[in-house]
Formats: structure tokens, C-alpha cells, sequence
């Protein structure tokens, strides 16, 4: 099957060359010119048959929006638009709408598998209408893991990017119960070898993981983490879960505190702890630490 793949960064590079391992014939388009296989989108458009398939790799918010509405205007009726990026899954319902007034369906995609998805395969969490998703079966197919596992067509347009926010929310949970263990242990005078101890949970054990893996996979790399400082960014679906929680009322304890511990990682200093430090002060006395 042809496809045409729109952003060739550490994803959607891994992807094409997938997809071509698996006998699919793949132009990709990049603004990086060593990384493209032409010089333009409507070179990409050109070189596809129609009804063309075309999956766009790029960051989410505006550049995402300029890219569905540039290929909206090069792309025609029965051909199909897919976005496998981090979109916010309200964005596709826009996106959908603005495409099918010329005949264009849309698919969003999530997907997850990082780096290592060329060898491991992506998961893959659709959005779209059947008919679509049929069509593009053979891709997902082969982008997906071997085995039972690894990819779910959700429900329709839209569907693909709220499984993969819910899947990040619960990725932030899990990254931030290990983070927590992991400063325990190094905290403790009884544990002597807590790179041992990470390595012993990855067999046999209730909470092995994928996760658990790399962790052991960076202590191994840096017995102590001495090499890099604890600030985290967050990529947004984060705060989308926690928003979505909100709005449907659903209790999201461990999710909504592994994201806002993101937010203290920025902090030098967190002027919430010195309010209580100023308050414990004052109440009763207790020592306060000045910076002079």
C-alpha cells in the first residue's frame, strides 16, 4: 500500500522505515531537506495514486493546523487524512469537519512507542469511521507489535487521541510511583545497592514493566542520576486528563498529583513551601532557613 508520511522526527522516520521493511511503498515529506524524500507537500500529493493516504507526524496545536489545512487544499475526495500525533482529540472533530465538506476522510491515530517502536512495533489507538479505518488496515497492521495486542480501533473521529491522553495520564501515574520508590530507596541507610534492587522487580514481580525496564536501563547508564537535574516537562495530555476528570467529574487522584509534582520540578525554590515554612515560623516558632 502507498502511504505518505508528513514529519520525519524519531517517530515518523522509524515509522516510514517500518512500513517500507514491511513491503509498503512510503514518500515522506520533512522541512528538513536531508531528511525528506521531496522538496514539498504537493511533490508528496503528486507522487501518491489515488485515493491517497497521508499521515502527518508533527507537533500538535498549530503546527498540526497548518499542516490538515494545507493538505486539504491539495488532497481529493476519497482520500484520507490521518494524524498521528498528540493532538487534543477536540481538535479532530474540527479537523474532520473542515475536511469533509471536499470528500476527505480522517482518522486520528494515537500512537505510543517511543524510540523503540521501529524494532518493537507501535501501539496503535484509532479514531475514524469503519469504513476509513478498514481501508487503512494494512498500515496499521504493520506498524503495529507481532502478536494479539497493540492496536484497537476506539470508536470514531476523535476516539484514537482521548485513548492515548487517558494512556498518558496513566504513564504519568506509573513514571511517578517508580520515581518515588526509587527516592526512597536511595534515601534509606539499610539499602546499599538500589540500582540491584531496581534491576531484581523486572522479573517475577507484580510491577514489572516496560517502564520498570528503562528505569533500570538509566541507572545502568548512571548508578545515581548524577548526570541530569530533576526537571520534567509535560507534552499536555496530561493536563487534558486532569481536565477531562474535571468536566466528567471521575477522581483522579494519582494522575492529577503526578502532574503537578511536574510542575514543583520547575520550581528552584517552591514559594508554596516557603509560605509554610513562614507559617510553621509563625505559629510556633519553628526554624526557618535563610538564604543569607
Amino acid at each position: 500500500m502507498q502511504l505518505g508520511i508528513v514529519g520525519l522526527g524519531k517517530m515518523g522516520g522509524n515509522m516510514r522505515t517500518r512500513l517500507r521493511n514491511a513491503g509498503h511503498e512510503v514518500i515522506g515529506y520533512d522541512r528538513d531537506p536531508n531528511l525528506s524524500d521531496v522538496d514539498s507537500l504537493e511533490a508528496l500529493v503528486k507522487g501518491l495514486e489515488g485515493p491517497r493516504a497521508v499521515w502527518i507526524m508533527v507537533p500538535s496545536g498549530d503546527a498540526t493546523r497548518d499542516t490538515v489545512h494545507a493538505l486539504g487544499e491539495l488532497l481529493s475526495e476519497g482520500d484520507i487524512l490521518i494524524d498521528g500525533g498528540n493532538s487534543r482529540f477536540t481538535d479532530d472533530l474540527v479537523h474532520a469537519e473542515h475536511l469533509a465538506p471536499k470528500g476527505i476522510g480522517y482518522v486520528d491515530a494515537g500512537v505510543s512507542g517511543g524510540v523503540w517502536g521501529l524494532e518493537n512495533g507501535y501501539a496503535l489507538m484509532v479514531g475514524g469511521s469503519d469504513e476509513d479505518v478498514s481501508r487503512l488496515m494494512p498500515i496499521f497492521e504493520a506498524l503495529k507489535p507481532e502478536g494479539e495486542y497493540g492496536f484497537v480501533h476506539a470508536g470514531g473521529v476523535g476516539a484514537g487521541h482521548y485513548a492515548k491522553m487517558v494512556h498518558n495520564g496513566i504513564e504519568y501515574g506509573m513514571m511517578h510511583a517508580y520515581a518515588e520508590g526509587y527516592e526512597l530507596l536511595a534515601a534509606s541507610e539499610h539499602v546499599t545497592d538500589v540500582p540491584a534492587v531496581i534491576k531484581s522487580w523486572r522479573e517475577g514481580t507484580v510491577i514489572r514493566s516496560w517502564l520498570l525496564d528503562l528505569l533500570d536501563n538509566a541507572l545502568r547508564e548512571d548508578p545515581e542520576l548524577a548526570d541530569i537535574t530533576g526537571y520534567s516537562s509535560d507534552s499536555g495530555e496530561g493536563r487534558w486528563t486532569v481536565e477531562e476528570a474535571i468536566r466528567l467529574a471521575v477522581p483522579l487522584h494519582v494522575i492529577s498529583a503526578s502532574l503537578f509534582a511536574r510542575f514543583e520540578s520547575r520550581q528552584d525554590d517552591s514559594p508554596a513551601m516557603k509560605a509554610v515554612s513562614a507559617l510553621r515560623n509563625q505559629f510556633g516558632g519553628h526554624a526557618v532557613q535563610s538564604k543569607k
